[in-house]
């Protein structure tokens, strides 16, 4: 059999294959797992088990239906119930989303748009006021003008400095808000019972098939090469 039956999903399939070949690749450091390549080679084994995966992913059927379970909460979470019976609606979250994303936009484009202006300002103001005192040193404009200047420099730094402030302010607020953190924590039983799931898995239906599949072959090797003094007349 080339496939494994459709009770698993595709890419639990995968993950099946993926333990079976860790398995038969570590059968020489498993004790119970010593016969293999003496009654039945890897390949054969392989293909024994593939075929008979029904019957070994049943044996961690409980923890595989909790895994997906959980699993499909995260990816497709259900929607907000009582809204088709009349209760009221809670407020949508992606227009919720969107109008946090609106007002981070605004921000964003303050705190990229104020120090780029007061710093432009700063060198035109500078630039002007130092050709006006090279062309004229005793100008009282051009002072004026390198007051000015020097007034948009501290402005450009001050600006740079909210902004650097309120970027980082955002980050730590989105990083700890209260979907962030159920996320994180849906993520981490996600990894969990998928863990559960996979321990069961080899426990219970990898390794139990296989040792079953090596005690029903035999090994004749040894009678093979028995001493002939010992065989019947």
């Amino acid at each position: 059999m080339n496939s494994l039956p459709q009770h698993l999903r595709s890419e639990d399939r995968r993950e099946f294959e993926r333990l079976l070949d860790e398995v038969l690749r570590s059968a020489p450091h498993r004790p119970e797992l010593a016969a293999v390549g003496q009654r039945l080679n890897p390949a054969q084994l392989r293909t024994m088990a593939i075929a008979a995966s029904a019957l070994i992913t049943a044996a961690a059927a409980a923890e595989y239906q909790r895994y997906v379970r959980i699993r499909d909460e995260l990816r497709h979470p259900e929607q907000v119930p009582g809204a088709a019976d009349g209760a009221p609606a809670e407020p949508d979250p992606a227009a919720t989303d969107l109008a946090a994303a609106h007002g981070a936009g605004a921000v964003a484009v303050v705190a990229v748009l104020a120090p780029l202006l007061s710093a432009t300002a700063a060198v035109i103001f500078l630039l002007i006021g130092y050709i006006l005192r090279t062309l004229d040193p005793g100008q009282s404009f051009a002072g004026t003008m390198l007051t000015a200047g020097w007034v948009f420099g501290a402005l450009t730094v001050a600006a740079l400095l909210v902004a650097a402030a309120g970027l980082l302010l955002t980050a730590l607020r989105n990083g700890s808000s209260p979907e962030s953190r159920a996320r994180d924590a849906a993520t981490e039983e996600v990894a969990r019972a998928r863990t559960a799931w996979e321990t069961a898995l080899l426990e219970r239906g990898i390794l139990p098939f296989l040792q079953e599949a090596l005690a029903d072959h035999p090994d004749h090797t040894g009678s093979e090469h028995a001493d002939p003094e010992h065989q019947p007349d």
